[in-house]
């Protein structure tokens, strides 16, 4: 029987090699090739991944990597406060809503959302001129305006990926510490953060790669005035900057991909662990 088990999954490994692997050998034969803009003739070389690491290049990457980690950490802080506050409530009911619309806004991003944070707290958006928030400096169209709108989405993600670690912390336990006299914050500093801490850097690595991947938000909404690597790789794809830049685009991509394979690296093992615990 277990001679005939692995043509089951013989499906799943072809479709990932035609819609993951095949591209992601394309792009990476592609951005260590240089063209020459007067012959026509390519070689390989590393000029295209040493383009991408400096300059204004090197500023995206970093302006991503910054925004990513500022806005993963809130919202995993915001998220866990949130999930930890509708759990203690006890009601049903509060918690099928807030999953529900948990569920909702996570997915409510990319130009939609844009549009409609420019139209609530853009330069003559409602709320802007309700409160008069332009008159304290406040402008939508900047690096903090991203995070507000990253956050959007990103602590109800955090709130859907959390609960069920939250449910995993046994009431035993509690009941345990709390006849050994242990105080409520002394159980969350010694038993609950300790157990919860593999599912919280979990949760924190995905929201980091979330907003790393994201484009359209900060694409309608601030265009190229925050630098961002998405943003360079679509200006160079589209050759708003310079013509025959799409190779220089794909050595972005590929750095892309590798902070993601590191981000992955590091989830895996995080999860594994939240499981063999909460499980």
């Amino acid at each position: 029987m277990r001679r005939w088990r692995w043509p089951a999954v013989v499906p799943f490994f072809a479709f990932m090699a035609v819609c993951f692997g095949l591209p992601a050998c394309t792009l990476a034969y592609n951005a260590f090739t240089v063209i020459d803009p007067d012959t026509g003739a390519s070689h390989h070389s590393l000029e295209n991944v040493r383009t991408s690491l400096s300059g204004a290049y090197a500023t995206g990457l970093a302006g991503s990597v910054k925004l990513s980690l500022l806005s993963a950490v809130v919202a995993t802080v915001l998220g866990t406060v949130i999930a930890q506050a509708v759990l203690a409530s006890r009601r049903s009911a509060l918690r099928k809503a807030v999953v529900s619309a948990s569920g909702v806004f996570a997915n409510f991003s990319g130009a939609p959302l844009a549009f409609a944070f420019i139209a609530t707290l853009g330069t003559t958006g409602t709320v802007t001129r309700l409160l008069h928030l332009k008159a304290t400096g406040f402008s939508l169209y900047t690096f903090a305006g991203l995070v507000l709108a990253y956050l959007y989405f990103m602590v109800p993600l955090m709130i859907v990926t959390i609960l069920p670690a939250l449910d995993g912390v046994r009431a035993q336990w509690r009941e345990a510490a709390a006849s050994c006299g242990a105080t409520r914050a002394q159980f969350w500093r010694h038993v609950g953060l300790p157990v919860l801490m593999p599912s919280l850097l979990g949760g924190a690595v995905l929201m980091f790669g979330t907003a790393f991947a994201s484009h359209a938000t900060a694409a309608v909404m601030t265009g190229s005035s925050v630098p961002l690597i998405t943003i360079q790789i679509a200006n160079a794809l589209s050759g708003n900057v310079l013509v025959g830049q799409e190779n220089l685009a794909l050595a972005m991509s590929l750095n892309m991909v590798v902070i993601a394979l590191l981000v992955m690296a590091v989830q895996i093992p995080l999860q594994r662990r939240s499981n063999r615990w909460l499980g």
